[in-house]
C-alpha cells in the first residue's frame, strides 16, 4: 500500500505519513454514508439542530488547533489561517439562517389543483478539494450538501491529509467522512457517487469532468482564474493600491480569485504602479507561525519551481522586479511590468502590470485570458459600470478585491469552472429540483 506524507513547506520537515486507501476502502465510506443518508434526507429540522448543537460548537472549540495545523501543512501565514476558520463557522450561521426557507416547496401556479418544485437532495456527495484554502474550500462545499440532505465523502489534498482528518473529526456524524488517497483512486470512485464537487487546476477539472460524463454524474466546478484588476483614472490609486497588495499577495499569492493581472489606465499607469511597488515593499515576509507575517512559503518546493519558472518565461520581454530575497520556499512580492499576453495562471506572489488607454481595450485585455473567475475594477462607480456587462466573468467587484461571501453565488465562466457554490444557487446544486402535479380527480 503507498504512503502519502505531509511536509512543512516553511521548515521542510516531514510532518505525518499515511496510509493510501484504496477503491474498495472508499466504496465501504461511501455505502456507510449512504446507509445513513436515507434517514438524515427526511428532515430538515434535524439537520438544523445538527448544525446548530455539533457542528458550530465543535467548530468554535478546535478553532486554533486547526489554524495551526493548516499553516504548518501549507504554509498559510497564521493570521490568515485564523480568519479562514472563523469565516468558516461564518457559513454555518447562514445556512442555519436562511437553509429552511431556500429548501421549502416552490408553489407555481397552474390549473392542476397543486404543482409546486421541490428540493431533493441527490444522495452522496464526493467534494475533491485543494491545499490552498484548507477548511474555507471544504465547507463551502460540504455544508450546503449536508444540509441540503446528502452525505458526503471528501478526498482533500494530499498535502494537508491531517487537516481532513481533524475536519472528519469537527464534522462528528455518520455523514461525512475522510479518505486519504491518491487522485486516480478518488477519479475511479465517481462511480459510486451521485454527485462531484471539485476545486482546483483546469486541467484536474477537465479529467474529472470527462470522467463524471461517463457516469452522467453533476459536478459543480470551481476551477483556475486569472483574475484582472483594472484600475481607471477615476480611481482613488492609494486605496486601489493598498487592496491590490491584499488581493495578490494574501494566502502567499495562491488563490484563484487573487487578482494577477493589473490593468491600468495610461495616464495613471506610472503613479499607480510606484504606489503598487511600495506597498508591496512594506509587506512582512517570514516565518508563517508569526502572527506578524503576511506573507510566507509558497505550498511545496515544487510549487515554488513552477512559479519561478513561470517569472523566467517572462524574462525576455518584461521588466520584473523582485521586492526581497528569495529564501527556501518563500518567493518574494515580484512585479512584472510588460505588454505582452500571457494566458497562464501564477499561483504565487507575483503581479503583472499592463498599460491600456481607452474602456474597450481594458475589456478586450480582462477578456484575453481561458479563464473567467473573478474581477475587480477600481474606479468611480459610474465609469466601472459601464464596462461591468462586458467583462466575461462569474464576478465582477468595484472597489473591492473579489471574496466569496455566504450571501452570493460564487463561481466562474469559461475554462473557471461550472455551477456555483454559496448563497440559494449553490444550496440547490445538489438537489434533484423535482416537478410535482397533483390533480384533484382520481380518474375513476
Amino acid at each position: 500500500m503507498s504512503e502519502i506524507k505531509t511536509v512543512n513547506p516553511f521548515t521542510e520537515e516531514v510532518l505525518e505519513t499515511y496510509k493510501s486507501e484504496s477503491l474498495e476502502d472508499i466504496q465501504r465510506k461511501v455505502s456507510s454514508i449512504r446507509d445513513a443518508q436515507a434517514e438524515w434526507k427526511k428532515d430538515i429540522e434535524e439537520r438544523l439542530n445538527y448544525f446548530k448543537k455539533t457542528l458550530k460548537p465543535n467548530f468554535e472549540r478546535n478553532q486554533e488547533e486547526l489554524a495551526k495545523l493548516m499553516t504548518s501543512e501549507m504554509g498559510k501565514p497564521i493570521s490568515q489561517s485564523r480568519a479562514e476558520v472563523k469565516k468558516s463557522i461564518s457559513l454555518i450561521d447562514y445556512l442555519i439562517g436562511n437553509s429552511k426557507n431556500f429548501l421549502e416547496n416552490e408553489q407555481i401556479g397552474t390549473e392542476a389543483m397543486d404543482s409546486h418544485v421541490r428540493f431533493d437532495p441527490l444522495g452522496v456527495i464526493m467534494s475533491i478539494e485543494p491545499w490552498n484554502f484548507p477548511s474555507w474550500q471544504v465547507v463551502r462545499a460540504v455544508m450546503p450538501a449536508l444540509m441540503s440532505g446528502n452525505g458526503v465523502i471528501l478526498k482533500h489534498a494530499s498535502q494537508v491529509s491531517g487537516t481532513s482528518l481533524k475536519l472528519k473529526e469537527i464534522f462528528d456524524t455518520p455523514l461525512f467522512d475522510s479518505t486519504i488517497t491518491r487522485g486516480e483512486t478518488a477519479t475511479s470512485a465517481i462511480k459510486y457517487v451521485d454527485g462531484i464537487a471539485f476545486t482546483g487546476s483546469t486541467e484536474v477539472g477537465q479529467k474529472i469532468a470527462a470522467e463524471a460524463g461517463k457516469e452522467l454524474k453533476k459536478v459543480v466546478m470551481e476551477l483556475g482564474g486569472s483574475d484582472p484588476f483594472i484600475v481607471m483614472k477615476s480611481a482613488d490609486l492609494d486605496y486601489a493600491a493598498k487592496n491590490a497588495t491584499f488581493g495578490r499577495l494574501q494566502n502567499n499569492g495562491q488563490s484563484c480569485i487573487a487578482s494577477k493581472r493589473f490593468i491600468v489606465q495610461e495616464e495613471v499607469y506610472n503613479e499607480f504602479y510606484e504606489k503598487l511597488k511600495d506597498e508591496f515593499s512594506k509587506v512582512r515576509i517570514g516565518d508563517p507561525m508569526d502572527s506578524g507575517t503576511f506573507l510566507g512559503p509558497l505550498s511545496s518546493s515544487s510549487q515554488r519551481s513552477t512559479v519561478l519558472k513561470q517569472v523566467d518565461d517572462l524574462s525576455g520581454t518584461s521588466e520584473i522586479e523582485y521586492l526581497g530575497e528569495k529564501s527556501g520556499n518563500i518567493v518574494p512580492p515580484t512585479l512584472i511590468r510588460t505588454d505582452v499576453s500571457y494566458q497562464d495562471e501564477i499561483f504565487g506572489p507575483v503581479a503583472i502590470v499592463k498599460k491600456f488607454r481607452k474602456d474597450s481595450e481594458a475589456v478586450r485585455m480582462a477578456n484575453e485570458t481561458p479563464y473567467g473567475l473573478g474581477s475587480s475594477v477600481w474606479a468611480d462607480p459610474d465609469d466601472a459600470r459601464g464596462i461591468i456587462p462586458d467583462i466575461n466573468a462569474g464576478m465582477v467587484f468595484v472597489n473591492k478585491v473579489v471574496s466569496s461571501d455566504p450571501r452570493l453565488p460564487f463561481g466562474g465562466v469559461k475554462k473557471s469552472g461550472l455551477g456555483r457554490e454559496l448563497s440559494r444557487y449553490g444550496l440547490l446544486e445538489f438537489t434533484n429540483i423535482k416537478t410535482v402535479w397533483i390533480d384533484g380527480k382520481s380518474g375513476n
